[in-house]
């Protein structure tokens, strides 16, 4: 809806952070609280205070990992969700009341997502923003088409995630439409004739993103010469890294997160190997995980993103502007999702008219919004239309080569 694209210049909300919120196996799992009209912080506990929302506020809640390996992506994503509700509350809210956004800590674990996400539904959320990445994503998807509940997932890219699943939707672009895009990047922008792999197999989304480009390349006559894989936790990637230097590819791709892409593409410089490296959008914080004495190890590396972050046009400028003044950090992919994917929410429950969840479904495939980097739809489906940014490593610093359609 419109008035969610204006933002207003008057005082922001008070957000608070605050821990609590314990999962039905009494656990306890920390939450991000932003509430419409409150003036104080909140801290929701196990049979503590209670958070079901007042008749003049509706519950959006949240799932992201705040904690653990890969909290740099949770973080930034519940930020971006909560500079988006300051924005939508602001602006009058939607339906005519206030949202109350309620985040809990799921770990980067799918048991403890699941525990946070009965937490959710216990105090009446109306919709589900998260989770993150696409193990817990695809295990509270299977509970949000059991509860008939709307979900979006800022960032998991897993396909799965909403294939028969007409009430869970994405804000992100998809792990296989990753690998088809970096096959033919590599084949027509590159001009490799032969590709390495080397991915996480028991991660989905690693081995989502390696299925697609191995699939992709043999289709397009990228020969695939070596596929390696290794196990979620290794940190020595030297053996399967001189099975890859042995057959000397063209290109390497490198479908996993940005802990392991360091520590892979560190090694790899390490052992010699000259080869262009590609990954998907994981990659996104890898600058800032790289000591720097390793940084020059990072020139002839690629990644697909979201965005292109390094050119923002007006829209992007003011987001990336609000959120560093908001949290004293430049914003990264992961934020600029979290906040899209939370407009994208607000903006299909305030369409709609309705919590009901058949009636937000129907206003999500109606939604035209212009987003961060141009327009975002979804007539075709519940994944969007929307484009990549190629992003290569030189110098130390990240250069945008521009948006690429698979």
């Amino acid at each position: 809806m419109k008035k969610f694209l204006c933002v207003l210049l008057a005082a922001m909300l008070v957000m608070a952070l605050a821990a609590g919120g314990g999962g039905d196996d009494g656990q306890t799992a920390t939450a991000s609280f932003v509430e419409g009209d409150s003036a104080a912080a909140s801290t929701p506990e196990a049979g503590g205070e209670d958070n079901t929302p007042s008749g003049d506020e509706i519950l959006i809640g949240g799932l992201a990992p705040q904690t653990g390996e890969v909290s740099q992506y949770g973080m930034m994503a519940m930020h971006g969700a909560e500079l988006a509700v300051k924005e939508i509350n602001a602006a009058g809210g939607v339906m005519g009341k206030q949202v109350m956004f309620n985040c809990l800590d799921e770990q980067g674990d799918a048991t403890e997502a699941v525990a946070a996400y009965n937490k959710l539904m216990q105090d009446g959320m109306v919709a589900l923003w998260g989770d993150v990445t696409t193990k817990p994503s695809l295990a509270v998807a299977q509970r949000a088409v059991e509860d008939d509940i709307v979900m979006i997932t800022p960032t998991g890219t897993g396909a799965d995630i909403t294939i028969d699943r007409p009430n869970v939707f994405r804000a992100c672009f998809t792990d296989p439409y990753q690998g088809e895009l970096m096959a033919k990047y590599a084949k027509e922008e590159l001009g490799a004739a032969t590709a390495s792999v080397l991915y996480d197999s028991t991660d989905d989304y690693s081995e989502g993103v390696y299925e697609s480009f191995k699939a992709t390349a043999e289709s397009i006559g990228l020969e695939v010469l070596d596929e390696e894989s290794y196990e979620q936790g290794a940190s020595d990637f030297n053996a399967q890294l001189t099975k890859i230097k042995n057959k000397n590819p063209d290109v390497i791709m490198v479908p996993c997160y940005y802990e392991d892409a360091s520590k892979i593409i560190a090694q790899a410089r390490g052992l010699g190997i000259e080869s262009k490296l590609l990954g998907p959008d994981g990659w996104a914080s890898l600058l800032g995980h790289m000591d720097e004495s390793n940084l020059a190890a990072l020139d002839g590396a690629y990644y697909s993103n979201q965005y292109d972050m390094a050119n923002p046009g007006t829209e992007m400028q003011k987001f990336m502007a609000d959120f560093e003044a908001e949290y004293g950090e430049a914003p990264d992919m992961f934020a600029a999702l979290g906040y899209e994917a939370m407009y994208l929410l607000c903006t299909s429950i305030d369409n709609a008219g309705s919590t009901d969840t058949g009636e937000i479904v129907q206003a999500f495939h109606r939604v035209d919004y212009t987003g961060l980097y141009g327009r975002i739809s979804y007539e075709n489906g519940n994944d969007p239309t929307r484009g990549a940014c190629i992003v290569e490593f030189k110098d130390g610093t990240e250069v945008s080569l521009g948006m690429y359609t698979a």
